[in-house]
């Protein structure tokens, strides 16, 4: 296997305000865009020609990471001008694809922090001459996924969207995002149009007697659909939680970027990341938290499990904890942000306006 798909066209709506101004593939996780972590992996996997399949900000993407050759990958782009689902994306950018009808092609979601054995997934869709192969992982609450039965030879039986009675939970399998397609498959999807491969494609090809293979892998994986989940998977990256060969320094408990400053007694822990030219001030404390270039964390405040935008400010003896802060946004001094917050860019919170506590 030599090239693949990377499904990066979404609008990120479930992390607003981050992808108000960020493509979420772009934004950053351990220091780098997260779509860096991705390309990494598939290089390491063997992987030398990618077509990223662009929609939303789609500008962004090349100015970024061009032809691929820094990162040691041929990196090629194709738009969508209308939105075209996971099938649609697949079916707009077979041109670009040069395997034989044959070969494998790897495609995976723009969202997803795993540490899959890319590798073993190529193995067994080769090995059971299967048309497309999946990956798989177990999950303790599926009701939020597509579920996938499998055979006890990991054959797939069904695709299940979401269940929504205790019934309807036949496994814990789920659709993990990572599919290996036999080339030929790719074309049978229609062009032009939206496409689900959950609710269209595998269900149709299932029913035309095509072989889909699943393979469980229950390494790490997580959905980085919400805020919180970014700032765990970026946190996850540092630690060393989560593989990926991207990270731009050694894994540890926190990670300073080149050209930040963090005052000597200011405590960073939980896999904090400090990025480029950002500013953490004496007395801060920091727990799990992204800080993204450029920004401030004045003398004193807490930031916990939270991620603060581009140039965005945190107050003096501010508590941040589960919030996410939009690029250019202020928190004045002495206010108090609980899970959930989400501070849009470019606001403006004055002094002390919000609190969950006693101002005593």
């Amino acid at each position: 296997m030599t090239e693949a798909i990377l499904l990066v066209g979404g609008k990120g709506t479930r992390l607003r305000p981050l992808t108000v101004h960020t493509p979420k593939p772009m934004v950053r996780a351990a220091g780098v865009p997260f779509l860096t972590h991705q390309l990494a992996r598939a290089k390491a996997a063997g992987v030398e020609h990618i077509v990223l399949a662009t929609s939303y900000l789609a500008e962004v993407f090349e100015p970024y990471f061009g032809d691929g050759a820094a990162l040691g990958l041929h990196i090629e782009y194709v738009t969508e001008q209308e939105p075209l689902g996971t099938g649609g994306a697949i079916r707009n950018v077979a041109s670009r694809l040069r395997s034989g009808p044959d070969e494998p092609v790897l495609i995976f979601n723009g969202d997803i922090l795993t540490g899959l054995d890319i590798g073993a997934l190529v193995r067994t869709h080769e090995t059971t001459g299967a048309d497309v192969s999946l990956h798989l992982t177990k999950v303790t609450d599926p009701r939020a996924y597509g579920l996938v039965p499998t055979d006890a030879a990991g054959r797939v039986l069904a695709f299940l969207e979401k269940p929504q009675t205790p019934e309807e939970i036949v496994t814990d399998q789920i659709n993990a995002g990572a599919y290996v397609f036999r080339r030929s498959v790719i074309d049978t999807i229609p062009a032009g149009r939206p496409v689900s491969v959950e609710r269209e494609t595998f269900p149709e090809l299932l029913a035309t007697g095509a072989h889909l293979q699943g393979m469980v892998d229950s390494t790490y994986w997580l959905d980085l659909g919400t805020p919180a989940a970014f700032v765990r998977g970026s946190a996850d990256l540092v630690l060393g939680r989560a593989p990926s060969p991207a990270v731009p320094g050694r894994c540890g408990d926190r990670l300073v970027l080149p050209t930040a400053w963090v005052a000597p007694d200011a405590k960073l822990s939980g896999g904090t990341v400090v990025g480029e030219g950002a500013f953490v001030a004496e007395g801060a404390r920091i727990f799990g938290s992204t800080i993204l270039p450029g920004a401030v964390i004045e003398p004193g405040a807490v930031v916990t499990d939270s991620l603060v935008g581009n140039g965005a400010r945190v107050g003096r003896r501010s508590v941040v904890t589960g919030t996410v802060i939009g690029d250019g946004a202020v928190i004045g001094a002495d206010n108090e942000l609980r899970e959930g917050v989400r501070v849009w860019c470019d606001a403006r919170i004055p002094a002390g306006a919000v609190r969950f506590s006693s101002d005593q």
